[in-house]
């Protein structure tokens, strides 16, 4: 079972530069000051959800918003300034598909490392080496150090890790898409699969006829805050109405 739970949740991070304390035109945080020599940008402020195991969150936004800052908190990789954070169940986080590579290791390690950091066994990570490298289509580069790779090559080979795992929890960070035409077709697929097989779902994308498709509920946020909350639908609508206008 899945499930996320924030309350009034704030982020904060710390700028040096003398900025103005106000919103910024497309639509980033407040900033604010702490002290005369220390100030403050608030991405996130007073934010609060629950998402059940089945679940569907669909997150937009103008740029600035807070979208990515939000789906980082609830994959661990961005720490709370204040408020309740608390998730059950494994996460799978589409934000960096590159993060945990090492490039001096050959393909085939790689895919075993960071099948153990999602919590299988070494035996069964080993166990999905052929199909991801299968999958990734680098034939016999997959036994020699990603630093020989193409950029092409490493993406394939990033994506086709990050999605070879069934999460409770599955953060998506825009839709990917990756390599060539026919590699993307066969990404596309790969990424509605896992979808289907995640326990919840937290997608952030501008693409808001994907959203409403895929989302049951929707998050508008503005300028950190939360406008919005409610069916996807609606909130989409309310939101096309608010930039179209």
């Amino acid at each position: 079972m899945s499930s996320v739970y924030i309350n009034d949740l704030c982020v904060r991070f710390r700028v040096y530069e003398n900025v103005p304390g106000e919103i910024s035109p497309d639509g980033a945080g407040v900033f604010t000051h702490r002290s005369r020599s220390r100030r403050w940008v608030e991405a996130l402020s007073g934010i609060s959800l629950q998402l059940a195991d089945g679940q569907r969150l669909g997150i937009i936004g103008r740029n600035g918003s807070g979208k990515s800052t939000l789906l980082k908190v609830i994959a661990g990789l961005l720490p709370a300034s204040k408020g309740i954070v608390n998730i059950e169940g494994q996460v799978s986080s589409l934000i960096d598909i590159a993060h945990g590579m090492r490039i001096e290791a050959t393909g085939e390690r790689n895919i075993l490392l960071r099948g153990m950091i999602a919590g299988l066994s070494k035996r069964e990570a080993e166990a999905r080496i052929s199909s991801i490298a299968a999958f990734a289509e680098l034939g016999d580069y997959i036994k020699m150090p990603v630093r020989t790779y193409s950029s092409g090559m490493a993406m394939r080979l990033n994506f086709s890790i990050a999605t070879a795992f069934n999460p409770d929890i599955l953060i998506v960070d825009e839709w990917i898409g990756a390599g060539d035409r026919a590699f993307q077709t066969k990404a596309r697929a790969r990424m509605q699969e896992l979808v289907d097989a995640s326990g919840a779902l937290i997608l952030a994308s501008h693409d808001l006829d994907l959203v409403e498709r895929l989302a049951d509920r929707v998050l508008w946020l503005d300028a950190g805050r939360a406008k919005a909350l409610g069916n996807a639908k609606d909130v989409i609508a309310s939101y096309r109405e608010a930039v179209d206008g």
